[in-house]
């Protein structure tokens, strides 16, 4: 079977995530998407609210299955028998970036790859950090993001 994993932080997912997903589920039997709490940000939304975002997101692609983890990800793939990581790239930065996680992660586990999908040149402007201050000075973040996003965010900032 042909599984891989979409891990990122999603906080909150944008469209630009979806087309990755969408994308790299089509080349894979499975593909896990993997939401971790990144340990250098502060939160927007909890780790259950993004879960929940993206199940609801993905819920009409049958062979995508969202969860999370902590740990190291090549622990992670180890314990699933997952070889194949997906990753998004936006930019030149985006991907001396990835360049660098995609040789620690061979390091640490050599029979691991790392694919890489470019962008879609309308989502190449658009991060989790642009939707978040976007929002925070009460712009309009719906073309940016899946509808699952806005009832999340309206759930979770109503707690």
């Amino acid at each position: 079977m042909r599984k891989a994993i979409f891990p990122g932080s999603f906080d909150p997912v944008t469209n630009g995530h979806m087309d990755i997903i969408s994308r790299a589920a089509g080349m894979f039997d499975t593909l896990v998407v993997g939401v971790f709490k990144n340990v250098r940000k502060q939160s927007f939304l909890p780790v259950e609210g993004r879960i929940q975002a993206l199940r609801e997101a993905t819920a009409d692609i049958a062979n995508v299955e969202v969860v999370s983890f902590d740990g190291l990800l090549p622990d992670y793939m180890k314990t699933n028998d997952i070889k194949v990581i997906v990753r998004g790239l936006r930019s030149v930065t985006d991907y001396e970036y990835e360049q660098g996680q995609a040789q620690i992660i061979n390091q640490l586990n050599p029979e691991l790859d790392t694919i890489f999908f470019l962008t879609k040149p309308e989502f190449s402007c658009v991060s989790s950090s642009m939707v978040r201050e976007i929002y925070h000075f009460n712009g309009g973040i719906a073309p940016l993001v899946p509808k699952s996003v806005i009832t999340a965010i309206e759930y979770f900032s109503n707690k």
